[in-house]
Parts: C-alpha cells; sequence; structure tokens
C-alpha cells in the first residue's frame, strides 16, 4: 500500500470517526418516557443530554430537567411534548419540529392540567408555541419562542391560554408568531414578555383582572389588544413600532375598568386606540402619566367613546396629538384631572406663576386635521407645505377655524418621565434607541415656555427595521 493511499484512508477513518462523536444518531423520545414511568411521582427525572427524536407524553407527576442540553424533535409531525398530568414541572429543553396543519392546531409543548410549570425552553420551528388548555394555576417562564417560517395568516400563536386562570406568564421571548393570546382566563400575571414580528404582541379576548407590567412590544402590526376584557391594568410597558394595516400601540375595544399608567409609546402608527370603552354605565377609563411620542397619531378615539380621564401623558411630536376616528369629538371624555392636564409639545403658552400649569388651555382645534378626519388620504400631506397652507388660512380667517376636538383646561409644562424597558440592549440598534429614549425622558427638562425641544425621530437615529 501505497504512503499516500495510507494517508487518504487514515483520514477518512478520522472524518467519520469525528462526525460519528459530535454527531450521534438522535434517540427515539420513547427512552424519556422509559425514563418516567420508571420515577416515582413527583420525582426529579434529570434527561441525559442529546438529541431525542418523536412525540413525549407526560401522563405523570414529575419534574422533568434537561438541563439546556436536551434537544426533542418531533419531525414536522403533530404536537411534540404533551402535558396531561397535574403538576408537572418541564424545563431546560430545546423542542423543535411541531406539524404545520393548522387545523390540527400541533404545537411545541401542549399543557391541559392544572399546575404546570414550563421553564428555560427554547423552542423552533413550531407552529403553535406554547398551548394552556384548561391548566390554571401554571407558570410560562423565561422561554424563547420562534415560529415557522410562514406568511403571518397562517402562523400559529407563540404563547395561548384558553380557559386557564389564575397563570403566570413571564420572562419570555417570542418571534415570528400570530399572537400571544389570552382566551377566557382571568387573573393573570403578564409581565417583563417580549413579543417581536408578530401579529398582535399580547391580545386579551374575554380575560378579565389581570395586570400587564414590563412587557416589550416592538416591530409587530399591534402591540397590545384588549377586546371585551374587564379590569386590566397596563403599567410599565413598552411599545415600538407596531406598524401594521392598524398599527396600534395598544387598543382597547368594549372593555371596561382600564388603567394605562406609565407606559411608552413610541414611533407606533397610532399610540393607542380606543373604541368604546369603556363599554359600560359606571365605568371609568384611565390613561395618565404616559409617554406617547413620535406617533402618527398620539391617542385615537371613536366618537363615541365616552368616560375616560386622560391626565398627566406627555403627547410629544405626533403627527396628530389625538385625532377622532370618523367625524366628531372627544369632548365626551375629560383631559384633565384635579387641575392637572397633559404635556402638548405644540402648546405655545406660558405659565407666569410658574407652578407647572399652563395659562391659557390648550384647545385642539386644526384645520388639516379636520380636514384628515373626513378624508383620510391627505395623510399624505402631512408636513408638506399644503398643511402648512391649510393652517395659515385658518389662523388668517377665523371664520374657517373649526370647533375644537376637545380642550385641555390645565396643560402641564413638563412630560412625565417614562422608563423606556425596550431599549436596554446591549446591540447597536438597541444601543441607538437607547439614546433616543434618554432624549424623550429629557424632554421635559429641556422644555421652555411651553416649547419643546426639536429631537430627533427614533427612525433616524437607528434605522427602520425591515419588516
Amino acid at each position: 500500500m501505497s504512503r499516500r493511499l495510507l494517508i487518504v484512508l487514515t483520514a477518512t477513518l478520522i472524518a467519520r470517526t469525528t462526525f460519528a462523536t459530535t454527531q450521534p444518531s438522535p434517540r427515539d423520545s420513547a427512552s424519556i418516557l422509559a425514563m418516567i414511568d420508571r420515577a416515582p411521582e413527583g420525582a426529579r427525572v434529570l434527561v441525559p443530554p442529546g438529541q431525542y427524536s418523536g412525540h413525549l407524553h407526560i401522563g405523570k407527576t414529575v419534574s422533568l430537567d434537561g438541563g439546556g442540553l436536551v434537544t426533542i424533535d418531533g419531525g414536522a409531525d403533530g404536537t411534540v411534548v404533551e402535558i396531561s398530568a397535574p403538576g408537572v414541572t418541564f424545563s431546560g429543553f430545546t423542542v423543535r419540529g411541531s406539524g404545520t396543519r393548522v387545523e390540527r392546531e400541533p404545537a411545541g409543548i401542549r399543557a391541559t392540567a392544572p399546575g404546570v410549570t414550563i421553564e428555560d425552553c427554547v423552542l423552533e420551528d413550531v407552529l403553535f408555541g406554547i398551548d394552556l388548555k384548561g391548566a390554571a394555576n401554571s407558570r410560562v417562564q423565561r422561554n424563547t419562542i420562534s415560529g415557522k417560517d410562514l406568511e403571518p395568516g397562517r402562523r400559529g400563536d407563540g404563547i395561548r391560554l384558553w380557559w386557564s386562570p389564575d397563570c403566570t406568564v413571564q420572562d419570555n421571548r417570542v418571534s415570528g408568531s400570530r399572537d400571544m393570546v389570552f382566551w377566557y382566563s382571568e387573573n393573570l400575571t403578564v409581565r417583563r414578555n417580549e413579543v417581536t414580528h408578530s401579529r398582535y404582541g399580547l391580545h386579551f379576548m374575554y380575560s378579565h383582572s389581570t395586570t400587564l407590567t414590563g412587557n416589550v412590544l416592538r416591530y409587530n402590526s399591534v402591540g397590545i389588544y384588549l377586546m371585551y376584557s374587564n379590569n386590566i391594568t397596563l403599567t410599565g410597558n413598552t411599545l415600538i413600532s407596531n406598524r401594521g394595516s392598524s398599527g396600534y400601540g395598544i387598543g382597547l375595544k368594549d372593555c371596561d375598568n382600564i388603567v394605562l399608567q406609565s407606559n411608552a409609546l413610541l414611533a407606533n402608527r397610532v399610540g393607542a386606540y380606543i373604541d368604546n370603552s369603556p363599554s359600560s354605565v359606571g365605568s371609568t377609563g384611565i390613561v395618565r402619566d404616559n409617554f406617547i411620542a413620535y406617533n402618527e397619531i398620539g391617542i385615537l378615539l371613536t366618537p363615541n367613546t365616552h368616560d375616560n380621564v386622560i391626565s398627566g401623558n406627555g403627547f410629544i411630536e405626533n403627527e396628530e396629538q389625538a385625532g377622532v376616528h370618523g367625524r366628531g369629538d372627544l369632548t365626551l371624555n375629560r383631559f384633565s384631572h384635579q387641575g392637572r392636564g397633559n404635556y402638548w409639545s405644540d402648546y405655545a403658552g406660558f405659565d407666569q406663576d410658574a407652578d407647572g400649569i399652563g395659562d391659557l388651555e390648550y384647545r385642539a382645534a386644526s384645520l388639516f386635521e379636520s380636514l384628515l378626519a373626513r378624508e383620510p388620504s391627505l395623510r399624505l400631506l402631512v408636513h408638506s407645505p399644503a398643511q402648512q397652507a391649510i393652517e395659515f388660512t385658518a389662523r388668517a380667517l377665523p371664520e374657517m377655524r373649526p370647533d375644537p376636538k376637545f380642550i385641555d383646561p390645565s396643560p402641564l409644562m413638563k412630560p412625565p418621565s417614562v422608563e423606556v424597558t425596550a431599549l436596554l440592549s446591549s446591540s447597536p440598534r438597541g444601543m441607538a434607541l437607547s439614546a433616543a429614549g434618554l432624549l424623550l425622558a429629557g424632554a421635559g427638562a429641556l422644555s421652555l415656555f411651553g416649547r419643546s425641544p426639536r429631537l430627533p425621530h427614533p427612525a433616524a437615529i437607528a434605522g427602520r427595521e425591515s419588516r
């Protein structure tokens, strides 16, 4: 045997040996099921590292731990992991490869029993991500979920709760899904989740008595949308560049007793949209101390919307600060509370007694905005000489001035300070947006005699995300 041939054969053997060492054949997930069957009820089962193929059904109350080193691949067929026993903990796994037939709703992980904990998992290439049905008192936390590469209309939900009250959903990261949706599930805690490049970031239907805190919704069609859900508080959430066909940062429809407080709504098509909320007699909506900046429309309400108290908010450099969805006005709502109104970056009044309240009321009576409500296509003329000409005409000819959409009797001279949680990122984009956030937070300190600083638009700083 020649020396050259010997070298080639040796190299081939080494390559095959290395491949066999680094790329072991997947084991069948039935081996995990065998470990569960041998374990006593309530035991902790540590699954050996490696790749496992097939589906896993957990029908016994155990704590199953993959240690971050176990992958279960469903082979693009059906639901990968199903949990039907109460009190199961499933943690530290990578789950991938669900089916794609949406009528069967295949998921990465589905739980149909109460008291389940799903944590520290990575879900990849799954139609539905984590699906809870009848799983009250469960926890879904610290999971990373990415959907299949499909058109938005064919995607499944990243996280879905159906008839699962008293659950906690926190510290999850979801991208490329349809919605993170909550149906008929009350008394939820939803906090510090991040949803990007999806349809609705957080979507509530008939789910009452819930708190949403510190969530980050970026680059979705809609950030947070609440429908027919009452007694919900949204605090400290950050909504950036949600710019789909509706493009709401926060949307409310037929909801009672909603509190929006200390949220940051930046560069959305519409910062906050309110449709017939509150819808019941004696109910009140509270919109206070939010930072609403650089949206096409800061806050948009339907004409039949009433009994909202809108105060302490900072409306900064929105193309339209507050609008009516259709003809009408917003006089059935109050734009101040206990002598405290809102900060408006286009307010031209003064504060001679230095009490922090403008001496003149803020009147939303723009002729161009009045025309825009009747003919939305005129939005193409925003910031154009045509808009300026129309507004000049209204100032020169008082008889052409429209009635105000609303009046803020106590405009603030400084905006609120709101933490922008979405911008705590080490990426160049995140750092650029962080700089924009700091500029926004400092706007109040720089404002003088009712004039706000001309700050750069966040999109100009960070660049637009391709959708």
